[in-house]
């Protein structure tokens, strides 16, 4: 066994290091959270958010999607042309991501606002492609997921629907020291599909 001397090196310096990678997740997270936006302003009209779901294996939504919802449910403005769109269909369970985050939303919330689940989403490109008929009506679109997740998703919003795409708006799925881990874990997804999407590009 290391001398304790070292073993006490080891867990500051891994501390460090975890409190970097934190405060470089949240930066992360806050710049995504304001990119991709429309010049829509967030007041008035009908609205839609959108919350994308993630992989669910079991019967009840897991701890990514729950706060996917809690996020969601958030950055309603609560007004009586609101609603929540929950996509996702059955990428790693037989359920579909959206109804499990819809018994969430209903029965662990008690969210009684308008839902409209998609149901049929096996990727984000699909989660945007097959919400569009649902937010077409709306003056105003939330994106919701983690903040580099839902950035991209924007961005297909901009490729698919560029006249929907300026009605977005920033949600409230960023709030600083919310889910650090799992801001680290985004984040670094986020930096390797940037990185693998630019060696995919041809030169």
């Amino acid at each position: 066994m290391p001398p304790r001397w070292t073993l006490s090196r080891l867990l500051r310096a891994g501390a460090a290091v975890y409190l970097v990678l934190a405060v470089w997740a949240e930066v992360a997270h806050w710049r995504s959270s304001y990119r991709m936006l429309g010049t829509q302003t967030d007041a008035g009209g009908a609205e839609a958010v959108v919350v994308l779901g993630f992989r669910n294996r079991g019967s009840r939504a897991n701890m990514i999607n729950r706060y996917r919802v809690r996020a969601g449910i958030r950055s309603l403005s609560r007004t009586r042309d609101s609603v929540l769109v929950l996509s996702g269909g059955s990428v790693a369970g037989v359920e579909p991501e959206a109804a499990l985050m819809e018994t969430y939303a209903r029965e662990s919330l008690g969210f009684r606002g308008r839902i409209v689940l998609e149901p049929d989403s096996r990727s984000t490109w699909q989660n945007i492609e097959n919400s569009l008929p649902l937010i077409e009506h709306a003056d105003r679109i939330k994106i919701i997921s983690n903040s580099p997740h839902a950035e991209v998703a924007r961005e297909y919003l901009w490729i698919q629907r560029p006249d929907l795409a300026e009605r977005l708006v920033r949600g409230d799925e960023h709030r600083f020291g919310e889910i650090v881990p799992v801001k680290i874990a985004a984040t670094l997804r986020a930096v390797l599909y940037r990185w693998t999407s630019r060696i995919a590009q041809p030169q």
